[in-house]
């Protein structure tokens, strides 16, 4: 590396943020500049220092450090912030993702960790917590099911899970008690709002929203 990474601490528990001052003042590769105990006073701060990156908590007084990333985005949308925090509430996580968060990251984590993470984050790579990874996963999965399933009527969901089983417009028609036409039907419109070709298509693609 040519050069110190500098740092900006932002949390509202002095102990924790003099310790991770402290830690990161054993690795070469950093120096922390300045620190805050809350979004107000780091958006202050920020006017007069320029860290390279902004380590930044969320649940803090006054002013969050989501509605901090918020604020620092529209004057400053290129700099690098990496959220450290031990909250995995999903709408803490999306909310950081959502405003911009290059990184978060749990509090649990080890300092070698800590260190690759801010490594990453500075070489403009966007990293999350293993711990957190799947979360996010799982709830981009549930919003995409959930606009599958407000896209299809719940009649052409049944379909498609006929389709799905590989029955016939024949079968699917015995199955849901409705004619073979209506089945055509109902066929047509999921191709056209799924925007696919074909059958296997539409399940392929149902099957990755979690509709089926």
């Amino acid at each position: 590396m040519n050069r110190v990474i500098k740092l900006l601490v932002v949390d509202d528990h002095a102990l924790f943020r003099r310790g991770l001052i402290g830690l990161l003042a054993e690795m070469p590769e950093f120096v922390v500049i300045g620190e805050a105990s809350n979004g107000q006073e780091a958006l202050t701060l920020l006017e007069k220092v320029r860290p390279d990156i902004l380590l930044l908590d969320i649940n803090m007084p006054v002013m969050d450090g989501i509605q901090a990333l918020i604020s620092l985005r529209k004057v400053s949308p290129d700099q690098k912030v990496l959220m450290l925090t031990i909250s995995q509430n999903d709408d803490d996580l999306i909310g950081a993702i959502v405003a911009g968060a290059n990184g978060y990251l749990l509090k649990n984590t080890e300092p070698e960790a800590l260190r690759e993470t801010i490594l990453q984050v500075f070489a403009g790579n966007s990293v999350l917590s293993p711990e957190v990874t799947t979360r996010v996963l799982l709830t981009l999965r549930r919003a995409q099911s959930d606009r599958g399933r407000s896209l299809l009527s719940e009649r052409e969901v049944d379909v498609l899970r006929c389709l799905a089983r590989g029955q016939t417009t024949a079968q699917i028609s015995g199955a849901l008690f409705i004619s073979e036409n209506t089945v055509k039907t109902h066929i047509r419109h999921i191709l056209e709002k799924m925007e696919v070709n074909n059958r296997a298509e539409a399940v392929a693609k149902a099957s990755q929203m979690n509709l089926l």
